[in-house]
């Protein structure tokens, strides 16, 4: 009778330790469960939440900000608007998503003054996007903006604006930006009294310009830049805004040595443009002055309009050839430019290039990165060029059918061949990279 008692106390005792148990285990699961369940977004620290911000698209941020006050205040903080990017699209001619023009009336009226780096990105060709830009930029007048870089993805849009109102608009920011140091206005009607009024507000600050296929800009436009901006150490323009003085200008002991140098040699219809030539001691000076400058030269011309280029000795550093080049101008290249770091050729036609990148491979020392698209290269010839240049082609681009099959080399073989000399596993493209 005992024994059965304390056999009833013992299982009463185990039981009751078994339910305290749970109920303590039950207790801190639910705990947990409610610290999970239940977390304070609002209490986040406004740092964290701008560091969030700052990775979203806009139209999620401006969503986002009505959480809560806090994210609200977060939303309006002045760090959040110092870059900024307006996309700009009509949705009849483009499924990519602009700016709302709601927020564009709340950025101006709230955190224009905020604004330092902007961007204008027009993803379409009509003129009521470049126009929607144009009447942004007229209203920034209480801005100082460090950096501006008006960006048409299709042509040609700004160009088809009255140039008065874009000269208006691009005044404003000129004049009262007092502190410009990056300016990209590729495809516009820019001009040279604009220019002017660029370099009047911002001379001692400006670093960088870049203004291709601009046709209203003169030589002299360019000139004045070069003359008062005596920080500028990158340029970028067509081969019709350079000239003797300019090289001689960028080069005198006031201004600091170039860092980037591009030059865009465009012909749009064959033999309508006549190509001057530049003195080798202008180059000569340039150079001088700034010996670890990247010259980057883009042609797209035609093959009878080479003839001014290539004829002595240029400091050219990157060469991209997006038309049909000749065997004769390819033989000029690699004897008049010996700091060559970058060869692109997108064409050549049907003769085999065999000595020409021997030669190229004999006499620029720094050649690092090729590129070749529509040519023809023998297979032997290609792995005596690689030889030659060894581990230093940290980049090689070449097409499949660019590669011609001899006695020595079948297709199957070059690239065991080309591997060993560069270093590392190397195979043909199936399609262009560069």
């Amino acid at each position: 009778m005992k024994r059965g008692r304390k056999t009833n106390e013992a299982n009463s005792s185990s039981s009751e330790e078994t339910t305290e148990k749970e109920s303590k285990r039950h207790k801190v699961i639910d705990e947990k469960t409610i610290v999970v369940q239940s977390p304070d977004w609002a209490n986040l620290l406004q740092d964290i939440i701008l560091q969030v911000f700052q990775y979203l698209p806009l139209l999620d941020r401006a969503h986002a900000s009505q959480v809560c006050r806090s994210w609200n205040q977060v939303f309006h903080m002045p760090d959040l608007w110092r870059c900024f990017e307006f996309e700009l699209n009509q949705p009849a001619t483009s499924y990519l998503r602009a700016t709302h023009p709601e927020l564009i009336k709340q950025i101006i009226k709230r955190h224009s003054n905020h604004l330092q780096y902007v961007s204008f990105k027009v993803v379409d060709s009509s003129k009521e996007s470049a126009e929607a830009a144009c009447d942004i930029l007229s209203q920034l007048v209480n801005c100082s903006l460090k950096t501006l870089g008006l960006i048409s993805t299709a042509r040609p849009s700004f160009m088809d604006l009255p140039k008065s109102h874009f000269i208006s608009a691009l005044t404003v920011v000129f004049v009262n930006s007092k502190s410009l140091s990056s300016l990209k206005i590729d495809d516009t009607p820019v001009d040279d009294p604009s220019l002017k009024v660029l370099v009047a507000n911002n001379s001692d600050t400006l670093k960088l310009l870049k203004m291709s296929s601009c046709p209203h800009v003169s030589p002299a436009g360019i000139l004045c830049v070069a003359d008062q901006c005596h920080g500028l150490r990158e340029l970028a323009l067509n081969y019709h805004l350079l000239s003797d003085e300019l090289l001689l200008a960028l080069s005198s002991e006031k201004h600091v040595r170039l860092e980037h140098l591009r030059i865009d040699v465009v012909s749009e219809n064959p033999g309508q443009t006549q190509f001057h030539s530049i003195q080798k001691s202008s180059w000569d000076a340039f150079i001088k002055h700034s010996p670890k400058v990247n010259l980057v030269m883009y042609f797209f011309l035609y093959e009878e309009e080479f003839d001014p280029f290539f004829r002595y000795e240029i400091p050219v550093t990157h060469l991209y050839f997006g038309r049909s080049v000749s065997k004769d101008v390819l033989g000029r290249v690699g004897m008049t430019c010996p700091r060559l770091v970058e060869l692109v050729v997108c064409a050549n036609g049907l003769r085999p290039l065999d000595e020409e990148l021997i030669r190229i491979a004999e006499r620029c020392k720094y050649l690092s990165a090729v590129g070749l698209g529509e040519c023809e290269v023998s297979c032997s010839a290609f792995v005596e060029f690689v030889k030659m240049c060894g581990g230093r082609l940290s980049q090689l681009s070449i097409m499949e059918e660019v590669l011609i099959p001899d006695q020595k080399y079948s297709l199957e073989q070059i690239h065991w061949e080309v591997s060993k000399h560069l270093g590392r596993v190397w195979f043909p493209d199936m399609m262009p990279t560069w």
